[in-house]
């Protein structure tokens, strides 16, 4: 990860930072599709008469993923709603004033999408 200079262009840091994500989502859904082909090949236990070794296999996998998925989850939670007054204070303002600002409404869309997002989690 690329730290951010004086130098950097604002929108290309953006660019590249999303770009990023898509890297590490895309190798999450590889990690994903490789755990269901694995899974799926476990079938042969039950075939074989030892269906206790695919259940306690996939408990096994689903426990874990679970666990690992619910501490990402709640650390990113913690961490955003730490920073949800900060955010908030990023408002657009033009003259002091938020309403005359170009994007205060996208701003204000886009914190709501987040405290959403933060709700299911929270509710989770």
């Amino acid at each position: 990860m690329t730290p951010p200079t004086a130098l950097t262009d604002p929108a290309e840091e953006l660019r590249e930072t999303r770009a990023r994500l898509a890297r590490l989502l895309a190798e999450q859904q590889k990690l994903h599709l490789a755990m269901l082909a694995e899974a799926r090949g476990w079938k042969r236990y039950s075939l074989n008469g030892q269906a206790r070794q695919e259940i306690d296999l996939s408990a096994d996998l689903l426990e874990q993923y679970l666990s690992a998925g619910d501490a990402f989850l709640e650390n990113m939670r913690g961490r955003m709603e730490a920073r949800l007054g900060l955010l908030r204070r990023g408002e657009p303002l033009v003259n002091g004033k938020p309403d005359d600002a170009p994007g205060h409404g996208a701003f204000w869309l886009c914190f709501s999408r987040l405290c959403a997002v933060l709700r299911r989690l929270e509710r989770r």
